[in-house]
C-alpha cells in the first residue's frame, strides 16, 4: 500500500489490459471500497453489477457511441448504478463510489477506466443507461451512471508531474484573485 498522495499521482485511466484474470480477493476488495464510499445523508443509493463474462463484456463495450470499446479488453467491469428515488444526490454519491473503486484498483496495482453512461446514447440513439439496464436485467428506477473497466495494466505510465499543475485554476476567496 502506498500513501494517498502517491496513489493520486500514479492513477491514470487504463484502456489496455492484459489477459490475466482478477482474483476473487481483488474483486471483493474493489467492491468493499465502493460499499464504504460516503454518500449524502448516508443514503447509499448506489448498487454495483459485476460483469466478468467475456461475451457480456463484448456487448457492454457497444453501450454508447464513443468511449466504451476498451471494456471488451478488460477482464472485469463494474457497472455503477443508483436509485434517484433514494437520494437527489445520486449522481454525486455514485460518482464518489466509482472513484473509490478506481483508487482501490490503483492501490492493488490494477488499472481502471471510467466510461460515462449517464445521459449518453448508443449508436442507434437510445439511452446507454437503457441499453445496459436491458442487457444486465437492472430494474427501474435504477439509473446507470458509469461502467468501470478493471484489469491488470497493459502498459505503465509515469506518475503525474506536479510541475504541470494548473494553479491558475485555483482562486482564493473570489474568482480571479483580483483585489
Amino acid at each position: 500500500m502506498i500513501d494517498l498522495n502517491e496513489l493520486i499521482k500514479r492513477r491514470h485511466s487504463t484502456r489496455r489490459f492484459t489477459d490475466k484474470e482478477l482474483t476473487q480477493e481483488e474483486v471483493v476488495t474493489l467492491l468493499k471500497a465502493g460499499l464504504m464510499a460516503p454518500s449524502s445523508k448516508g443514503k447509499t443509493p448506489w448498487q454495483f453489477v459485476v460483469v466478468d463474462e467475456k461475451q457480456t463484456l463484448d456487448i457492454l463495450a457497444h453501450c454508447k457511441e464513443h468511449g466504451a470499446a476498451f471494456i471488451a479488453e478488460a477482464p472485469l467491469a463494474i457497472v455503477v448504478a443508483a436509485d434517484p428515488s433514494v437520494s437527489e444526490a445520486w449522481v454525486e454519491d455514485a460518482s464518489i463510489a466509482a472513484i473509490m473503486i478506481q483508487l482501490q484498483a490503483e492501490d492493488l496495482g490494477l488499472g481502471s477506466c471510467w466510461s460515462q453512461i449517464h445521459e449518453r446514447t448508443t449508436p442507434a440513439g437510445t439511452l446507454a443507461s437503457d441499453f445496459i439496464r436491458a442487457l444486465l436485467d437492472i430494474p427501474s428506477p435504477l439509473e446507470v451512471l458509469c461502467v468501470i473497466a478493471v484489469g491488470h495494466k497493459g502498459a505503465e505510465r509515469k506518475p503525474f508531474d506536479e510541475e504541470q499543475l494548473k494553479w491558475e485554476k485555483v482562486h482564493i476567496n473570489k474568482y480571479g484573485g483580483k483585489e
